[in-house]
């Protein structure tokens, strides 16, 4: 399926769409306003981090107020849109999954990181005055580090893994049952599959044969990190793209049906309705553009 809005690189959010660089930091103040559209979808992950002021941030239809001394993640591939920011200080850590893993034996180690890539938790945090304080003189070391003339990738990389640990330590604290590494990778994987295949008629059965697990295991592990089951996830998935469609396009409902694998349009809006609580109509007349 087409997607319907841009991917940017690193390079489009410093005014450099042909720079290839793969890790960046800078502050909000030193920050030019980005040419980028007001949606848009990141080939790369982001880590703001705010000092003082509020800001909103809106990622695939939810909606964030950030305050003070508080942490935001946003991962590629989800819907990203700029609000306005006034009277913020803080600033912006920007790397591709090749950067953090260059040169590391373990590949699934970005994957265990639970705030990343994760479409069903809150992608902030605000740890406590302490914490903050630690992991804001981590963040100094790296803006120190990025600004050398003989800045080194090798260092960068060290204090970023040292970053997103602390920022991991944090995340735990607020966890009241953590999930196993095993399980979060699982459903890690699980959820590529899904991004990969969710206008495609997929059950869940077909999702844990591709995993190479039962059917009852995928759901064990899906509750466990997201609480919902496997199925809810699928229908959150299928209905998130409508919901972008709905939006951004001029195809009516049953086209957009049909475009996502559901060739019963009355389906489609119970469906639709179940996961959002208002018809396509509705969300369409609400949303539109």
């Amino acid at each position: 399926m087409k997607d319907i809005f841009p991917y940017y690189s690193i390079g489009h959010f410093i005014n450099e769409p042909d720079n290839p660089t793969a890790f960046e930091i800078v502050r909000f103040e030193d920050l030019t306003e980005p040419d980028v559209e007001d949606l848009h979808k990141h080939t790369f992950y982001e880590v703001i981090w705010t000092e003082t002021g509020v800001s909103k941030q809106v990622i695939d239809y939810q909606e964030y107020i950030i305050a003070p001394q508080s942490l935001f993640f946003i991962s590629p591939g989800q819907l990203h849109q700029f609000e306005e920011w006034q009277h913020v200080t803080g600033g912006s850590i920007f790397f591709t999954e090749d950067f953090f893993l260059l040169h590391q034996q373990n590949h699934d180690a970005l994957f265990e990181l639970s705030f990343l890539d994760n479409f069903y938790g809150r992608p902030f945090v605000q740890p406590d005055a302490g914490s903050y304080r630690e992991i804001r003189q981590t963040i100094d070391l790296l803006l120190a580090e990025h600004r050398r003339p003989d800045q080194a990738p090798r260092i960068a990389q060290a204090l970023l893994h040292v970053l997103l640990a602390q920022i991991q330590r944090c995340v735990d604290a607020e966890t009241p049952q953590l999930v196993s590494k095993k399980y979060l990778l699982l459903y890690k994987r699980f959820k590529l599959l899904v991004d990969a295949h969710f206008n495609e008629p997929f059950t869940v059965s077909d999702y844990a044969d591709r995993l190479h697990i039962t059917q009852h295991h995928l759901n064990h592990v899906v509750k466990l990190v997201t609480g919902r089951t496997a199925s809810e996830v699928l229908r959150a998935r299928l209905v998130l793209e409508a919901k972008r469609l709905l939006s951004f396009t001029d195809q009516n409902a049953t086209e957009i049906a049909a475009q996502l694998g559901v060739f019963d349009s009355s389906y489609f809006a119970k469906l639709f309705r179940a996961e959002t609580g208002v018809s396509p109509s509705t969300f369409r007349r609400q949303h539109l553009r």
